[in-house]
């Protein structure tokens, strides 16, 4: 019971629009599509990248976010296109997304690289309250919303500059701030009287991420990397340290404000193939809500007369 009542007030906040509606992310280091369309085409080679995220796991109606993404660069590397998926499901809230990016690719010297980009698609929200329960059986406000099919357009943009070795970012989703519900109910609890509103708006997420490697050897890299999110004036951050070792495997730690911490893991397979795994779990209270866990699989398509991008670029 208690489990579904924290889901249920997670939701109400959700519905609000005052918390984080997008996807959480722990590897957003090795595909930063996901949050920033600025990155279409960043990698000399048609990548493909899937990732899913169990958050909280154990735990009835927990976040469960499913990601695909494609990109690639065109027309002599002037811009750069891709496709992101993604389902995100809490709890009885379900979001479904196809998107579409293109970045302009501006060469800056022999190492440097600026992209602008946009990204636009429609975003698809499904809810299903009939698996909860309430405080008072009476109640009825969701009635109408359950079951429903809700949709809008979505429309973000990025900026994306990248070295060889360092690379900053800048992107916000929902600039558009789409309205996904909006209605006005007459209480029938009873006791209760006059009206209240229920509307939930895709609030704008600004993402700040940037991200140095230093050369100890040629078989050790470190890279510090830092990405800030804000949303409804509430700003978060989480700090990485990451490890490259033998020119195959990172090894990284990081710190999440106001949850907790985590570790991560990606190895290169094959020159084309790598394969990502990081866990997470809160400290203080939030370790109630139990460990996340979160996997990611990449495939580099090496097109022709195309050097392949070098792992130091995160």
């Amino acid at each position: 019971m208690m489990k579904r009542l924290i889901i249920i007030a997670a939701l109400m906040t959700s519905l609000k629009g005052v918390s984080q509606q997008d996807p959480q992310y722990s590897l957003y280091q090795f595909n930063q599509m996901a949050i920033n369309p600025g990155y279409a085409g960043a990698r000399d080679a048609i990548a493909i990248v899937a990732d899913v995220r169990k958050q909280w796991a154990g735990f009835d109606g927990a976040p469960v976010t499913g990601a695909f993404t494609v990109h690639s660069p065109i027309l002599n590397n002037k811009l750069g296109v891709g496709i992101n998926m993604v389902s995100d499901k809490l709890g009885p809230k379900k979001v479904t997304g196809i998107y579409g990016s293109v970045a302009y690719l501006l060469k800056i010297g022999n190492a440097t690289k600026l992209s602008f980009g946009v990204r636009g698609g429609y975003a698809m929200y499904k809810f299903d309250f009939t698996n909860l329960r309430y405080k008072d059986n009476d109640e009825n406000a969701y009635t109408d919303l359950n079951g429903a099919n809700k949709g809008a357009l979505d429309v973000d943009a990025g900026l994306y500059l990248r070295t060889n070795s360092f690379f900053v970012g800048l992107s916000a989703t929902h600039l558009n701030k789409g309205v996904i519900y909006n209605k006005t109910f007459t209480s029938t609890t009873p006791g209760g009287t006059g009206d209240y509103s229920l509307h939930y708006v895709q609030r704008p997420h600004i993402f700040l991420t940037i991200g140095n490697s230093f050369s100890i050897n040629e078989n050790f890299l470190i890279a510090p990397s830092l990405m800030v999110k804000s949303v409804a004036k509430k700003t978060t951050a989480d700090l990485n340290i990451n490890f490259f070792i033998v020119k195959k495997v990172w090894f990284g730690v990081f710190l999440r404000q106001g949850y907790g911490f985590g570790a991560l893991f990606q190895a290169y397979v094959t020159n084309q193939l790598r394969i990502g795994y990081a866990f997470d779990a809160g400290l203080g209270k939030q370790r109630a809500l139990g460990g996340s866990h979160e996997i990611m699989v990449g495939y580099d398509i090496k097109r022709p007369k195309a050097k392949m991008v070098s792992p130091r670029l995160l």
